[in-house]
């Protein structure tokens, strides 16, 4: 069990391997779901959006126009770990 201390403005800090083990880094989110008799569950905040609401994130951001031979490429190399 890791114990946690509340500071008087009411924060706590998580320690790095608590953080780890939720799979959390930082910037990141957590969930806290409120149960009954003052217990609570925590865990890392995933997004749930979904592909339709992916498309068109970035348009208008870049006046640059990919061909398909250069996405097929990035997307390869992604793949691939290589940058």
């Amino acid at each position: 069990m890791t114990l946690l201390t509340v500071t008087s403005r009411g924060q706590v800090t998580f320690r790095k391997e608590v953080l780890q083990h939720l799979g959390i880094r930082p910037g990141e989110k957590i969930e806290l779901d409120l149960l009954p008799n003052g217990q609570g569950v925590l865990k890392a905040a995933r997004a749930n959006g979904t592909v339709a609401d992916f498309v068109g994130l970035l348009a208008g951001r870049s006046k640059k126009i990919a061909t398909l031979e250069e996405i097929s490429e990035a997307t390869a190399q992604a793949w691939s770990g290589k940058e």
